[in-house]
């Protein structure tokens, strides 16, 4: 599923580490604590852990949405982020292609570019059949490849991806699977948070957060 030269390319030195990094909601809890890793450009890493380990909260943190209770998140080359959460978030009479369009017309693009751009990356994420479709009449999976498709339009330096599949049946969730690896073509640094496996396995490494308790470190 080749995403081709027109997407264009993050700045090599684009990466996101973290230093230390711990966090938790009472004094003397944390969720995770002495979290070292970084994720650069080019590649989908995973997030591991069971609802409750912090998986939604690490990626507040990364995006800046949220302070570490300890440690510090250093960005480098990056300064636009897309969210892609667990339920997909669209309109339901616009079109799967008018979902795509709008990043690309965010960015002064003309409406027919913005169309054959957005078009492309449907076609790389398996909707060009469904570009005509509005919203409310996209499958569950289809839905969701969507928001992955529209989260890639316009170059966005951060993907965060949450919890992809939880809400499909494994049918569908594996064609979300299938394409979640594409991501990391777009340039970006590209960090998807789940406790499935397969959506894992669709990533190039993998964060266990179960196993960072205290004074844990993760390269």
């Amino acid at each position: 599923m080749p995403i081709d030269g027109s997407l264009g390319q993050a700045e090599p030195q684009t990466k996101l580490s973290l230093h230390g990094v711990g966090h938790g909601f009472e004094a003397n809890h944390f969720l995770f604590r002495n979290l070292n890793a970084e994720f650069p450009a080019n590649s989908a890493r995973g997030l591991r852990g069971p609802s409750g380990s912090g998986k939604s909260t690490l990626l507040s943190i990364i995006a800046g949405w949220e302070m570490p209770k300890e440690g510090h998140v250093e960005r480098t080359g990056i300064s636009t982020v897309r969210w892609v959460f667990q339920n997909p978030l669209g309109v339901p009479q616009r079109t799967a292609l008018d979902h795509v369009a709008l990043p690309y017309l965010a960015t002064g693009l003309s409406r027919n570019h913005s169309e054959e751009l957005a078009f492309e990356r449907l076609a790389d994420f398996g909707l060009q059949r469904s570009a005509s479709k509005r919203f409310s009449l996209l499958s569950g999976g289809e839905a969701q490849r969507l928001m992955l498709a529209r989260a890639v339009a316009g170059n966005p330096d951060l993907i965060l991806v949450d919890e992809p599949t939880a809400q499909l049946d494994r049918a569908t969730a594996g064609t979300v699977n299938s394409v979640l690896g594409g991501l990391a073509k777009s340039g970006a640094v590209v960090i998807v948070a789940s406790h499935d496996q397969d959506t894992l396995d669709a990533c190039s490494e993998v964060l266990d957060l179960t196993t960072l308790g205290a004074g844990s470190t993760a390269t």
